[in-house]
């Protein structure tokens, strides 16, 4: 880092703007594919409802966070061309074509995102309640200020993505620890590759492994995620490095080893997990504290080699653009700080309309059982003694021996809020409409589903149980061939329809 320049972060930058891109690009795609039978003009939570709500007054108008679709009437066809315009302008970021403009032109493209997909998440309930919406949302806003490839990335930037990673980190060690009793006793993971949303195609294998590794498992997460995030901010130390030369390569050293630590245990998620794209986010932006040494000897190599061409100096303006961005931080930032030292801990808390600087934390406490609800339905005319069939899901379990899919990060919106059904006290009104759904035989909304067992057809009845799941034993997995077993827990909805 050298002032205003973190000349040793252009590699960062790269990274970090396409693939902030490119999950945009997997957002809109999602949105394209599911907002429309989810919270559409026909949805299960329609969103002009609530636009019709939220701008009969102004009051109820503040309650509601910036959309474009307060000021334009919402229709399903102007929310595919938001969505497939979001999609044609993340994909030439992701190609790179933006970033060899000079730095506003990458910075509108992602404002546009930004603006774009808020306006989507602000109007999509429950079904765009996570985590990771938020993240991807100040992610995009920070990317945009990262500039142009002639030009060096601004500091102030980097640093400020290395205080998202802190955040996101060091937020979620600090729910665990405050959290269930399994974080401390360092069981939680004998129980969370079974019980977790939306298990992958290694999920079963690692819930497998001997409890001394998941105990390990456990300790590996603390260490990354309470430990480790404090190291991102050591290259800061390269900003002396005109009075300390020798404060330069070890500081930025450990930032990347911090940097990679992180990215390693967020991999380990990912082909344990479904988690959309939370740990994507993380990987990606991460690799903002990776540095590539540029324009001067790399000291540490066997034979002295001269670094690649460093960049550009940053132009004026954007100086004033970016170090506006940084006080704008700085005086919005102090909520999420004292939010990771308070005793009641948000998580995944915004405490302003845009969405930046947000508290970010998950799993503070692991299920012990998986407890799923199977919907399902009948031609037969009495109920009492019918043969039901199963509607099956994309992503949650049902079929016994089907092996779990690895869809991230695709979010199914629809099967992660099916996993939250048996967690809540009472069945969601958005849950009680898919039923609906279900019995006019709606096609968009089996489209959602991986199998219809009535083929488009009508049921007369449909109804939902609960059963309780769990992996197969090796020993039960070479008898049967079935990866899940089951236990029927009670009727949960007696039978609708008639």
């Amino acid at each position: 880092m050298d002032g205003f320049a973190a000349i040793d972060f252009g590699f960062a930058r790269e990274v970090v703007q396409r693939g902030i891109a490119a999950l945009y690009l997997v957002a809109f795609l999602s949105s394209l594919n599911q907002f429309r039978v989810l919270l559409g003009e026909r949805g299960l939570l329609p969103a002009p409802e609530l636009l019709s709500w939220a701008t009969s007054s102004k009051a109820r108008r503040r309650m509601l966070r910036p959309t474009l679709f307060t000021r334009i009437r919402y229709t399903d066809r102007r929310l595919a061309a938001l969505c497939w315009t979001g999609m044609a302008i993340s994909a030439l970021l992701v190609v790179g074509i933006p970033q060899l403009g000079p730095p506003w032109v990458p910075m509108i493209a992602f404002l546009l995102l930004w603006g774009g997909y808020m306006s989507v998440v602000n109007i999509g309930q429950t079904f765009y309640g996570f985590g990771w919406e938020m993240l991807l949302l100040e992610a995009g806003f920070l990317a945009a200020f990262l500039g142009s490839r002639d030009q060096s990335p601004p500091t102030v930037v980097i640093v400020l993505l290395w205080w998202l990673v802190f955040r996101l980190e060091f937020g979620a060690g600090m729910i665990k620890i405050r959290g269930g009793r399994e974080w401390r006793d360092l069981t939680a993971l004998t129980y969370h590759h079974e019980t977790q949303p939306m298990p992958g195609p290694l999920s079963r294998q690692a819930h497998l492994l001997p409890r001394w590794f998941h105990k390990g498992e456990v300790l590996g997460n603390h260490f990354a995620q309470l430990v480790v995030p404090f190291f991102l901010f050591a290259p800061i130390l390269g900003l002396f490095r005109r009075w300390a030369p020798e404060l330069v390569e070890g500081p930025q050293i450990v930032g990347t080893i911090a940097a990679a630590i992180v990215i390693l245990t967020q991999l380990w998620l990912i082909v344990t997990g479904n988690f959309a794209w939370l740990n994507w986010a993380t990987v990606v932006i991460a690799f903002s504290a990776v540095s590539v040494p540029f324009g001067r000897p790399l000291s540490w190599a066997a034979e002295p080699v001269e670094a690649p061409q460093r960049l550009e100096p940053i132009d004026p303006y954007w100086i004033v653009i970016t170090s506006a961005v940084g006080i704008l931080y700085l005086a919005i930032s102090w909520p999420a700080l004292r939010n990771l030292f308070a005793h009641r801990q948000l998580m995944n808390a915004s405490f302003n309309r845009w969405q930046l600087a947000n508290a970010y934390g998950a799993f503070g406490t692991v299920t012990k059982q998986r407890i799923e609800f199977v919907v399902e339905g009948t031609t037969d005319a009495d109920p009492e003694a019918a043969r039901w069939r199963e509607y099956e899901f994309k992503g949650k379990p049902g079929d016994l021996r089907r092996i779990p899919r690895q869809f991230a990060p695709y979010h199914l919106r629809l099967d992660w809020l099916m996993w939250f059904l048996p967690l809540g006290r009472s069945l969601e009104d958005w849950f009680a409409m898919f039923l609906v759904r279900l019995l006019e035989a709606d096609a968009p909304t089996l489209r959602m589903l991986r199998h219809d067992p009535f083929a488009g057809e009508r049921p007369r009845w449909v109804r939902v149980v609960a059963y309780r799941y769990r992996f197969t034993t090796r020993a039960e997995h070479r008898a049967s061939g079935d990866v899940w077993a089951r236990e029927r827990q009670g009727l949960v909805v007696r039978p609708l329809g008639g």
